[in-house]
């Protein structure tokens, strides 16, 4: 992706579904979710083991999530990836944005035979200070 697929991307997002989001301040997606939160986007945690996270209500999947979903970011390993792709077009989310280190070819592909654009092995948290800059 260039920076400026990233860039349109982050800037007409305004939902976000974290699938794997800690509850641990000391875990990274804690941390990234909360940093996207207070640049204004909604984070919808999805985590089976919480009922709320950084003071949102957490869901156990992404099926359950009433809302409509613009990005479903994972925090999950590369080889757990393919069935929340598969839960990603299901929802008609547009992006499904796989963190830093997570990477799947396979699961990539069919996001976007389906029609989603995919961000893989790429932090939001970066890309957002780096193409949009931190709103203080």
């Amino acid at each position: 992706m260039t920076d400026a697929q990233l860039k349109r991307i982050l800037e007409t997002t305004r939902t976000i579904a974290t699938v794997g989001l800690s509850s641990s301040p000391q875990k990274a997606s804690y941390g990234i979710a909360g940093y996207l939160k207070s640049q204004g986007y909604r984070v919808i945690p999805v985590n089976p083991s919480a009922d709320e996270i950084l003071g949102e209500k957490s869901y156990p999947n992404l099926a359950s999530i009433p809302d409509k979903i613009d990005v479903v970011q994972l925090f999950r390993p590369s080889d757990e990836v393919p069935p929340f792709v598969d839960r990603a077009v299901e929802i008609g989310a547009k992006v499904v944005w796989m963190q830093e280190g997570i990477s799947n070819e396979a699961a990539a592909a069919k996001a976007r035979a389906a029609g989603l654009e995919v961000v893989m092995d790429r932090c939001m948290r970066v890309e957002h200070r780096h193409l949009i800059g931190e709103k203080r």
